[in-house]
């Protein structure tokens, strides 16, 4: 798989609001021991980061993922911009991804970083 579908098959991931569809394909993305850390969560494993998606999807609600710009590959790690906000409206967060694969091609490490949060 390339990184751009690794990608943008991660941000569906984050987009998806059916709990069953979105951790069947948490279950095909994500190697069991999984990790995603970023400033605001740290999950182990795909019962943790089903929960970290689904805790973000509560707390904005109608909003969705999307890549922003390239996605930048080598080996088996890759960098992507994203944003998050409502459809036809400015973004509300924006920030980028690292993310690591295995040998089979899933995520083993994700590291989030926010470059534009909403100010309190």
């Amino acid at each position: 798989m390339t990184f751009e579908n690794l990608a943008a098959q991660y941000i569906a991931v984050w987009n998806e609001t059916d709990a069953d569809r979105r951790r069947a394909a948490i279950d095909a993305l994500w190697a069991p021991d999984g990790r995603y850390v970023d400033p605001m969560a740290a999950a182990s494993g795909r019962a943790e980061i089903d929960a970290t998606i689904g805790a973000v999807q509560q707390q904005f609600a109608g909003m969705s993922f999307r890549l922003n710009g390239p996605v930048d590959g080598h080996h088996d790690q890759a960098r992507f911009g994203w944003q998050l906000g409502p459809a036809g409206a400015e973004d509300l967060i924006e920030g980028f991804d690292v993310i690591e694969r295995d040998a089979d091609g899933r995520l083993i490490h994700v590291l989030g970083f926010l470059d534009k949060v909403p100010s309190a």
